[in-house]
C-alpha cells in the first residue's frame, strides 16, 4: 500500500514538474511573425517535448497506412503538376522537414497534412478551385499546421494530462495510446493529426496567407474560397466540404483574415491562374471519368432470362427499351 501511495504521488510529482516545465517554455519563438521578408529564417514552430525526428517517425507510421488502403490519381501530368505548386508553397514558407506530395481519387473538397510533411489532396479541391491561387490557399494552410508543428504541439498537451490521469506504467512511450486511429475521412487518419483546436486554424489561416503572398499568389484568393464554400453551403445545406466542417469558415473568421491581408506589404502583381491550371483540370475530369467507367466495369452485372431460355447481362443505364420497371404489388 506504502509502495502504491508513494508510486502515485511520484506521478503526481512528474506531471506537475511536466505541466511547470511545459508551461515555462514560450509556446513559439520570439520571432515575429509579421515579417514577411523573414519567412523561412524565422522560428514559428510550437514548442514541444516531441522531437522533430520522433513527430517525422508518425507521420510517415501513418502515410505508409494511408498509402496501403488509399486509391490515388496515378497519372503522372497531374501528380507533376500539384507537386510543383505545393512545392513552390513550401519553398516560401517556414517548413523545415522535405514535403511528400500524392494526389488521392476521391470528390471530397479537401486536403490534409500528417506531421512530418506528408501532403495529401483530394482531387474534388482540384476540381473545385476557379484559380490556382484558391487551390495554393488550401495547401499553404495545410502547410502552415506543419510548419507551426501544431501536432507537436498538442501532442505534448495531450500526455501532459495523460501522465497527470494515468499510472505511468500504463503509459508506453507509443503513439497509438495518445491518438488512436479513427476512420476520418474515410481512411486510417488518426484523428488528432487531423483536427486542431480554434488558435491553431487561426495560426494557419495567418500564416498560409504569408505564404501565397512570398509565393505570388493572392491571398485574398483563400477568402474568396471561403465564399465560394459559405454559398454552396446556402444553396445546398450540409455541403460544407470536410476541410471546414470542424472550424467553418464563419463571418468573423472571414473578417479577420481580410484584415491580416491588409498588413501585408503591398504588391502590384499577382500570379492568380495559368492555362495550365485549366489543362490540368480537364486531363483531371478525363482521368476521373476513366476511372469511374474502370470501376463500373468490374461491378457484378444481373442477367435477364429471355423467353427462349438464354440469359442477357444487363447493367445499370442500359436500354430497356418500352419495357416498363416492375412494379410492387401489395396481397390483398
Amino acid at each position: 500500500m506504502a509502495s502504491l501511495l508513494g508510486r502515485q504521488n511520484v506521478i503526481k510529482g512528474l506531471a506537475v514538474l511536466a505541466t511547470v516545465a511545459f508551461v515555462g517554455l514560450p509556446l513559439q519563438a520570439a520571432d515575429s511573425k509579421s515579417d514577411v521578408s523573414e519567412i523561412g529564417n524565422r522560428k514559428v514552430a510550437h514548442k514541444s517535448i516531441i522531437s522533430q525526428e520522433r513527430e517525422i517517425a508518425a507521420g510517415r507510421q501513418y502515410a505508409a497506412e494511408i498509402d496501403r488502403s488509399t486509391k490515388f490519381i496515378t497519372d503522372p501530368v497531374i501528380n507533376e503538376y500539384v507537386n510543383r505548386v505545393a512545392q513552390n508553397v513550401a519553398r516560401n514558407s517556414d517548413l523545415k522537414v522535405p514535403l511528400t506530395v500524392k494526389v488521392i481519387d476521391g470528390p471530397e473538397i479537401n486536403a490534409f497534412a500528417l506531421p512530418g510533411g506528408f501532403l495529401y489532396v483530394y482531387s474534388g479541391l482540384l476540381k473545385a478551385a476557379s484559380e490556382e491561387d484558391q487551390f495554393a490557399g488550401v495547401i499553404a494552410h495545410e502547410i502552415a499546421h506543419v510548419a507551426a508543428r501544431h501536432w507537436a504541439s498538442q501532442m505534448t498537451k495531450a500526455r501532459i494530462l495523460d501522465i497527470a490521469t494515468i499510472p505511468l506504467i500504463f503509459v508506453p512511450m507509443t503513439y497509438p495510446v495518445y491518438i488512436g486511429v479513427s476512420q476520418a475521412l474515410n481512411i486510417g487518419v488518426p484523428v488528432m493529426f487531423l483536427k486542431f483546436d480554434r488558435s491553431a486554424e487561426a495560426e494557419a489561416d495567418y500564416l498560409g496567407l504569408q505564404y501565397m503572398y512570398k509565393a505570388g499568389y493572392d491571398p485574398n484568393a483563400y477568402v474568396a474560397f471561403f465564399g465560394k464554400v459559405l454559398e454552396e453551403e446556402r444553396r445546398q445545406p450540409g455541403s460544407v466540404p470536410k476541410i471546414f466542417q470542424d472550424h467553418p469558415p464563419t463571418p468573423d473568421r472571414i473578417l479577420k483574415a481580410e484584415e491580416e491581408i491588409k498588413q501585408l506589404p503591398k504588391r502590384d502583381e499577382y500570379l492568380v491562374s495559368t492555362s495550365e491550371f485549366d489543362d490540368v483540370k480537364g486531363r483531371l475530369n478525363t482521368v476521373v471519368a476513366a476511372l469511374r467507367k474502370k470501376d463500373r466495369e468490374g461491378a457484378p452485372t444481373l442477367e435477364k432470362r429471355q423467353p427462349d431460355g438464354s440469359t442477357q447481362p444487363t447493367t445499370k443505364g442500359q436500354d430497356q427499351g418500352d419495357e416498363k420497371p416492375p412494379v410492387l404489388k401489395r396481397r390483398d
